[in-house]
């Protein structure tokens, strides 16, 4: 008799998250960015934390863009409830993310200083991320 294969991951309606990404994977507004290496969900908070990190070392100059929204909401039921009585309330919003997706683009400030703003950001992020420059950047 043969057995069911187990699975790694439990069967739960979340969407899978395959591949590279198929969009926003090249550079559209400014000379720098920082893109993901992994497949993962960001939090509204990751983000906005990030995106602090980065105007606070560029002191508010240059412009920087965020090309990622979290626009999926997750939803959560409060601790010690019953099971039933439906789906629990959204308690954040996330932006799903695969490898090679642009997060974040700088213009407007030299290159060390956007590549140590960029680094901060990412280290408020919990994937893996790559800092890249324009193909036709010149200092």
């Amino acid at each position: 008799m043969l057995q069911p294969r187990k699975t790694k991951f439990r069967k739960m309606q979340k969407g899978k998250m395959k591949g590279n990404s198929q969009r926003g994977h090249q550079l559209a507004f400014g000379s720098f960015g920082i893109k993901t290496l992994e497949e993962h969900w960001l939090t509204g908070r990751q983000i906005e934390a990030a995106r602090q990190a980065v105007t606070r070392h560029m002191k508010r100059e240059g412009q920087i863009w965020i090309r990622i929204f979290p626009d999926k909401p997750v939803s959560k039921k409060p601790a010690e409830v019953r099971m039933g009585k439906g789906k629990g309330a959204p308690e954040y919003f996330v932006a799903r993310v695969s490898p090679g997706r642009i997060l974040f683009e700088a213009d407007g400030v030299p290159l060390d200083i956007a590549k140590e703003a960029l680094r901060l950001a990412a280290q408020k992020l919990p994937v893996k991320t790559k800092f890249i420059l324009r193909r036709d950047y010149t200092e």
